[in-house]
């Protein structure tokens, strides 16, 4: 299905806020010879800020630029986004770009909380403003931890949301870390957003997972596609595909990716999470996250003719 081709290395001389990692790539057409990726860059504590990387069209392992400040930074203390953000998905409405984003608090109990945030762009995803302070997905009942993961569309002239969501914890390997479904919701002007979402995808618990990454879903005609991480405990992540119909009722064929996923490559022979797709002068592009969460890169795919 798709092909490994290299890594977008981070670049070598760049400012402080970007001390490691591109977590999290949300890729974009910027122009006809340039996809934006844009990423949240780890400071040397691990608190992420989004950011972006050009890189040419023709070949997207060649950079053109990146952001030399924040294009959206933390939240003040004591907001729901105090101790990093990260972007999930990026959407293009009425000559902006509507960014939802995942921000992160830490807490004693749990070792964080991660809801869903809404800021937009005037200029093609160069700066972000937040929309509101608070989370667009705030916490629920029935999910306490995380309202986050999410990838957001407009279909038919209705906002879609795939997102994970979730209230417990398991260990895996000495850690506490959040278990979550995923979830579909749907607004009717993509900023206020049900309490409760409609399960689409559980963990299989018999294969060991426990949760699910921020997925990556196009509509092929009537049929959904989606492309995902899959958390489990003996495999940080794995890219699984499905399909649906009518985007509730999901049938896995993660078998389609067992190569993609299988194939030994420095980069990503630990973990492959985080698909992002473009497609640009006749080709389609997969970026995503590798090993320890992007730490060196972005790794690149392409669909096979």
């Amino acid at each position: 299905m798709f092909e490994k081709i290299g890594l977008i290395a981070l670049p070598v001389s760049r400012p402080q806020w970007m001390h490691s990692h591109a977590y999290i790539p949300n890729a974009f057409v910027l122009d006809a010879d340039t996809i934006r990726i844009v990423v949240a860059f780890w400071d040397e504590k691990k608190m992420g800020r989004v950011g972006y990387i050009d890189v040419s069209a023709q070949n997207p392992l060649q950079i053109k630029g990146f952001s030399d400040k924040p294009s959206l930074d933390l939240g003040e203390p004591g907001a729901f986004d105090d101790n990093g953000v990260s972007p999930l998905s990026i959407v293009a409405y009425k000559n902006k770009l509507r960014l939802y984003y995942a921000g992160w608090q830490l807490s004693d109990k749990v070792r964080y909380f991660i809801f869903t945030g809404l800021a937009e762009s005037k200029d093609k995803g160069t700066t972000f403003t937040r929309v509101k302070r608070t989370p667009v997905l705030e916490r629920s009942d029935d999910e306490l931890i995380i309202r986050a993961g999410a990838f957001v569309f407009l279909d038919s002239g209705r906002w879609k949301m795939l997102y994970a969501a979730g209230s417990k914890t398991t260990r895996v390997r000495d850690n506490s870390v959040p278990t979550y479904d995923l979830k579909l919701l749907e607004s009717e002007d993509g900023v206020h957003w049900p309490e409760r979402g409609v399960t689409v995808m559980a963990p299989d618990l018999l294969r060991g997972e426990f949760g699910f990454g921020r997925p990556y879903v196009f509509k092929n005609g009537r049929l959904w596609k989606m492309w995902y991480g899959i958390r489990t405990k003996e495999i940080a992540y794995a890219i699984g595909y499905s399909e649906s119909e009518d985007g509730r009722g999901w049938v896995r064929k993660d078998e389609q990716m067992a190569a993609f996923n299988n194939s030994q490559w420095s980069h990503d022979n630990e973990m492959r999470t985080f698909p992002s797709l473009v497609t640009i002068q006749g080709k389609t592009y997969m970026f995503y996250n590798g090993n320890d969460y992007g730490k060196d890169g972005i790794c690149l795919a392409a669909l096979k003719a």
